[in-house]
């Protein structure tokens, strides 16, 4: 169990993946669906500025980004996507929108964005920044990897003065824009005050907080989203949208030693001006921009971007705010738009001139605006989440601006999204209150379709017409009716392979082709579950965090019956835990010691971050003396048994 296991496993699974090719080949793209992209080619915009953005200022392009292990494991392989040549035409497996947005991501190395200004891109998902102080630099969001953003600094310092790191600036909370940290500096750096670590307020909280308790079923749902175990390639997963995937390094973790807490906020650092803007409730639950009046340069971390980015991921998370989102971007405009001259963020390319500049920003302002006020508007006309979400569409003035594009969130998605966070699920249609679940429902519905054999012939029909929405709706209940029915898992795979060739969308692609290759192939069970994590995180969970997931462990099952109270006391940090197993429910209460306790464990916090890493286990530091347990020891190990580990590979498009 960690803090950050929804993105910590994801980075290290594909270890295994690398640039390998699928199992089961793939098949190749039908009538349909080139004709679907031959009509987006007859209306595509003009995205040559677009291409001429991602190549500017480009300094200086290792011909060979492959950073592995000490035992060689791979931890980012850009030459696994050597397929997206600049120039090259798309595929007929890859919608042309989406193949030129990738070829731009594609693009990697050491960029100027202006004077003092340098960016290195294509060495992660993200994109770390260096700026140049009087003393030395100033790193703005370090990866998510140590390997990747110590490449990226050896790079740097290839082609410009090698200066000290005297601060990092982290943008928000998500692990892409910290994780990599110990690559460029060192906590005996930090501690001895030579380099300031600065992030916007409830950064710590945040960071540790935000996938502790559906962590393992996020986890499990990205894998999906960003195509882990998909072969890179025409046919197989083209990158993320905000870059080519994640890094699979070493995670590590440095508390900021300052935080801003207030819109316009200055401070100097290393001689440079800095002007900050709180931005919560929008990308991320903590998150901040910041302008530098000395180069007019402005840095918005992640409210744009050069496509739309999501309201609610799909691998699930807590629905962010579209109106908040917009209203921080035009805030930007109001507080820096007129004296802008360069614009840069932490995913994608930097933007130039004050008039482009602003009419970037306005039109992103107007992309999220739009998506929420619309969505707002059809609700309150009775419309309900999915026909809200088939009948917003952009209007031309917005949707002709490639980075307004679903080149990671989608407008279908979006829509989906600003309606959960006002309504909910559920639609208010009695028949949806109480549906049977999805294996019930599907025998029934086959039943009542005439059997599998009626359904898959008519569905074959269908997917020769291009219907693959409708193939993939219809056999899903097939394949939930009768799992092992192999014709029905080959005919939903082939239909969803289709929507996967035809999306715009890399997240869609990926979710379609990662559900296509499962269909096939089955879930990868032999590949490893949630076993490591980042000992930085660990370390900052608050034990109130630990038991807090311990409580979602119960098997309730186990449990009934039970009453058992353990005190828990932790000597090296002096802190005490009363932990009440009842009711089949967990209860803790900080602080505090039972009167009459069925056992009493004490441990040091070193103990419980093995234990929760699986470095360890408690009947294993019991037998070594490292846990001590005064009472009944049967009474704890029975508390423990009642605990159920998280299933990591379970199925997704199969019961």
């Amino acid at each position: 169990m960690t803090a950050k296991r929804a993105l910590l496993l994801v980075l290290i699974l594909g270890l295994m993946i690398g640039c390998s090719a699928a199992k089961t080949a793939p098949k190749q793209a039908v009538q349909t669906t080139l004709e679907s992209h031959g009509a987006f080619l007859q209306s595509m915009p003009d995205d040559r500025e677009e291409f001429e953005l991602a190549q500017r200022g480009l300094i200086a392009s290792e011909p060979v980004v492959d950073i592995r292990t000490a035992e060689g494991w791979p931890i980012w392989e850009m030459n696994c996507y050597a397929f997206l040549e600049p120039g090259k035409p798309a595929p007929d497996t890859v919608h042309p929108g989406l193949w030129h947005h990738a070829q731009r991501t594609a693009m990697h190395g050491l960029f100027k964005v202006a004077d003092h200004i340098y960016q290195v891109r294509g060495y992660d998902v993200s994109v770390i920044t260096f700026i140049e102080g009087k003393s030395g630099y100033i790193v703005i969001d370090p990866l998510i990897s140590a390997e990747c953003a110590k490449a990226a600094k050896n790079l740097f310092f290839k082609h410009l003065p090698p200066k000290p790191i005297v601060a990092v600036i982290y943008t928000h909370n998500h692990i892409d824009h910290w994780g990599g940290v110990k690559g460029i500096i060192s906590d005996d750096d930090v501690r001895a005050g030579k380099v300031r670590v600065i992030a916007p307020e409830g950064f710590m909280r945040e960071t540790i907080s935000e996938n502790v308790m559906a962590g393992n079923a996020m986890t499990r749902r990205a894998t999906y989203m960003f195509g882990m175990f998909l072969p890179r390639g025409p046919e197989g997963q083209v990158g993320t949208g905000i870059g080519e995937t994640a890094s699979k390094g070493t995670i590590t973790l440095i508390a900021p030693t300052e935080e801003i807490t207030r819109t316009g906020q200055e401070l100097i650092i290393d001689g440079v001006r800095f002007i900050f803007q709180l931005c919560p409730d929008t990308e991320a639950p903590v998150e901040m921009n910041f302008y530098l009046p000395e180069f007019k340069a402005l840095c918005i971390a992640e409210i744009t971007t050069a496509g739309l980015h999501n309201l609610l991921t799909p691998r699930g998370a807590l629905v962010r705010d579209g109106k908040a989102w917009a209203h921080h971007i035009d805030e930007a405009i109001d507080l820096f738009g007129d004296q802008t001259e360069v614009f840069f963020n932490c995913h994608h390319w930097p933007r130039w001139g004050r008039e482009n500049i602003v009419h970037y920003l306005k039109k992103q302002r107007d992309l999220y605006k739009y998506i929420h006020d619309q969505t707002l508007h059809l609700m309150n006309q009775g419309y309900t989440m999915n026909e809200c979400a088939e009948m917003v569409q952009l209007p031309e003035s917005l949707a002709k601006e490639w980075y307004n594009r679903d080149f990671y969130g989608t407008v279908n998605f979006n829509v989906k999204a600003v309606y959960q966070r006002y309504l909910g699920w559920f639609d208010a249609n009695p028949a949806n209150l109480h549906p049977l679940p999805p294996v019930e429902a599907s025998k029934r519905y086959v039943e009542f379709m005439g059997g599998a054999d009626a359904v898959m012939a008519k569905a074959r029909d269908y997917l020769r017409k291009g219907e693959y929405r409708w193939v993939v709706q219809v056999m899903n209940h097939v394949v939930f009716a009768d799992p092992a029915n192999k014709q029905a898992r080959e005919l939903q795979a082939d239909a969803l392979e289709q929507l996967g060739y035809a999306s715009e969308s890399p997240v869609w692609r990926n979710f379609y082709l990662a559900g296509a290759m499962e269909l096939r192939e089955g879930v990868p069970k032999n590949l490893p579950g949630h076993s490591v994590g980042s000992l930085d995180a660990m370390k900052a969970m608050t034990l109130d965090m630990y038991f807090d997931f311990l409580a979602i462990l119960i098997d309730a099952s186990k449990a009934e019956g039970k009453k058992i109270t353990v005190d828990w006391v932790f000597s090296d940090t002096k802190q005490a835990y009363s932990v009440t197993l009842e009711n089949s429910v967990l209860n803790y209460k900080a602080g505090k010691r039972a009167a009459a306790p069925d056992a009493t464990v004490t441990l040091t916090r070193e103990v419980l971050d093995d234990i929760s890493l699986k470095r360890a286990t408690f009947p294993g530091r019991i037998l070594a003396g490292d846990i001590k347990v005064e009472g009944s020891k049967r009474k704890f190990l029975e508390m423990l048994s009642c605990l159920e580990p998280s299933a990591f590979w379970f199925n997704i498009v199969t019961p």
